[in-house]
């Protein structure tokens, strides 16, 4: 039986344990490079879970960790780049994390994510606005939920520095990244 998403029309409706569903779920990245054009990547190997509480949203709670190793800018010279000590410096660093320290919601189908983020064992708060996509019960009688969110960070903030000058003026790499999140998550309890 399929339920219709419109069954679940606000956060209340959706109180619960969650788990994401990598298979559906995206979690990207977009740098300029050389200041004319984007570079748009992901990240292939991460887990992560939720507890969403619809009735005290400040009491949900978020868990999302990525193995660096797993970057994927369909280039593999510039991804072994990305891994080394330049900027991930996976070898030390393999993990990049996040835990929530706070929701609020914004409106009918927005809430904002705040939490901690860790990139090469630097930790700063961020917050991330998100939207409810939808939800709905797949054929396997699983309940999905999605949502999407993203937020720019500035690269220097977590020790990524590295960097090369053009002879234009300007730089090959830029420091702000915006973090991409198409989140599909299936309802676990």
């Amino acid at each position: 039986m399929t339920t219709n998403s419109s069954v679940y029309t606000t956060l209340a409706d959706l109180s619960g344990a969650y788990t994401i569903d990598p298979a559906h779920t995206r979690i990207g990245f977009v740098a300029r490079h050389a200041m004319v054009t984007k570079v748009r990547g992901n990240f292939n190997d991460f887990e992560g879970s939720g507890v969403v509480d619809g009735t005290d949203l400040a009491a949900s709670k978020v868990t999302l960790t990525i193995q660096a190793t797993s970057i994927d800018t369909r280039n593999e010279q510039r991804d072994a780049h990305l891994r080394s000590n330049d900027f991930l410096a996976m070898d030390e660093f393999p993990q990049i994390t996040f835990v929530s320290t706070g929701f609020s919601k914004t409106g009918p189908a927005s809430l904002d994510l705040t939490g901690d983020l860790t990139i090469k064992g630097v930790t700063n708060s961020v917050t991330v606005p998100f939207e409810f996509e939808g939800a709905a019960t797949d054929p396997f009688g699983n309940l999905r939920v999605g949502f999407e969110g993203g937020v720019t960070i500035n690269r220097k903030d977590y020790g990524v520095t590295w960097n090369a000058a053009l002879e234009t003026g300007g730089v090959l790499v830029s420091d702000k990244i915006v973090l991409e999140f198409e989140i599909s998550a299936i309802k676990t309890v």
